[in-house]
C-alpha cells in the first residue's frame, strides 16, 4: 500500500514512517524540509500521486491560539484538497484525548479542534485517532516555563503513551478501512505530570526545580479526569517506567 505521512520528520511522524516501512508499505514522507509545504501547497500534488492513505501527524510551532488555528486550518485545508484531487481513499488524523471536552487548553489544543472539524467536514473518508499525552510530554511542558533552572508545571492527571506505541496504532489504522472517530488510545497507567517531569529530568541528568501550579500554560480547565481516556479505550503496553528505563526515548 502507498501511504503518505504528513509531518514525517517529527517525533511521531518519523516513528510512523518506520512502522509502516517495517510492514512493507511504500511510504511517502511529507515535510517542508523534504520539499513539500502544507502552508503553500507546494509539492503536494506530486507527493500524493498514487497514494492510497494519508496519515497526518503534523504539529505546530508554539504560537498563540488564533495563529495556531490558522496554521492548522491552512495546512489541513491544503492537504485535504490535494487528497481529493489525487483520489486518496483514507485520511488518518492523530488527535488528542479530551480536547472535545474543554473549550480552553493550550494553543495546540485549539488548533487540533479546528483540524478535527475540517477533517470531519471534508470529502475524504477519515479516521481520527485521539491519543493521550506522550511519555515525553512532562519534560516538554516543564521546558515551556523553565527559567534559570526553575519551571512551573501543572499537576495534571494523565495516562501517557509511549511514542512508539501510538505510531504502531497509526500504522495499523492506516492499513484498514476508515472508522470515523477511533476509540481513545492511551498508555497503561495514570500518572501525575509533576512526578513524570521530575523522573524524566533525573534520567536525562537535568536539575530543574519544579513548582506545581495552575498559573502556567496548562490551566484549571484541564484538571481532574478531563485528559484521561474513556472506559472503552485501547490500552498500549509500554509503561512510563519502561520508557524511562530505555533512556526516555
Amino acid at each position: 500500500m502507498r501511504i503518505a505521512v504528513a509531518g514525517a520528520t517529527g517525533n511521531i511522524g518519523a516513528r510512523t514512517v518506520s512502522a509502516l516501512e517495517r510492514d512493507g508499505h511504500d511510504v511517502v514522507p511529507i515535510s517542508r524540509s523534504l520539499g513539500v509545504d502544507l502552508l503553500t501547497g507546494d509539492g503536494l500534488d506530486a507527493a500524493l500521486g498514487g497514494v492510497d492513505v494519508v496519515v497526518d501527524t503534523v504539529s505546530s510551532p508554539p504560537v498563540d491560539p488564533d495563529e495556531t488555528r490558522r496554521y492548522f486550518a491552512t495546512a489541513t485545508t491544503n492537504l485535504l484538497a490535494a487528497e481529493e484531487r489525487a483520489g486518496v481513499r483514507h485520511h488518518v488524523l492523530l488527535s488528542i484525548v479530551g480536547i472535545d471536552r474543554m473549550d480552553g487548553g493550550t494553543a495546540h489544543y485549539a488548533g487540533k479542534r479546528e483540524q478535527e472539524r475540517l477533517v470531519e467536514a471534508g470529502g475524504v473518508p477519515w479516521t481520527i485517532v485521539p491519543a493521550t499525552q506522550f511519555h515525553d510530554f512532562a519534560a516538554m511542558a516543564a521546558s515551556w516555563t523553565e527559567r534559570d533552572g526553575v519551571a512551573i508545571i501543572a499537576p495534571l492527571l494523565v495516562q501517557p503513551i509511549a511514542p512508539d506505541d501510538i505510531a504502531a496504532v497509526l500504522a495499523e489504522v492506516a492499513t484498514g478501512a476508515p472508522q470515523g472517530r477511533h476509540v481513545d488510545v492511551a498508555g497503561p497507567e495514570p500518572q501525575d505530570l509533576v512526578d513524570m517531569a521530575r523522573r524524566t529530568h533525573a534520567v536525562l541528568g537535568r536539575d530543574v526545580r519544579l513548582i506545581p501550579s495552575w498559573s502556567g500554560p496548562l490551566g484549571l480547565e484541564m484538571a481532574g479526569n478531563v485528559l484521561l481516556p474513556a472506559e472503552n479505550a485501547r490500552i498500549a503496553a509500554t509503561t512510563f517506567d519502561q520508557w524511562l528505563a530505555a533512556g526516555a526515548k
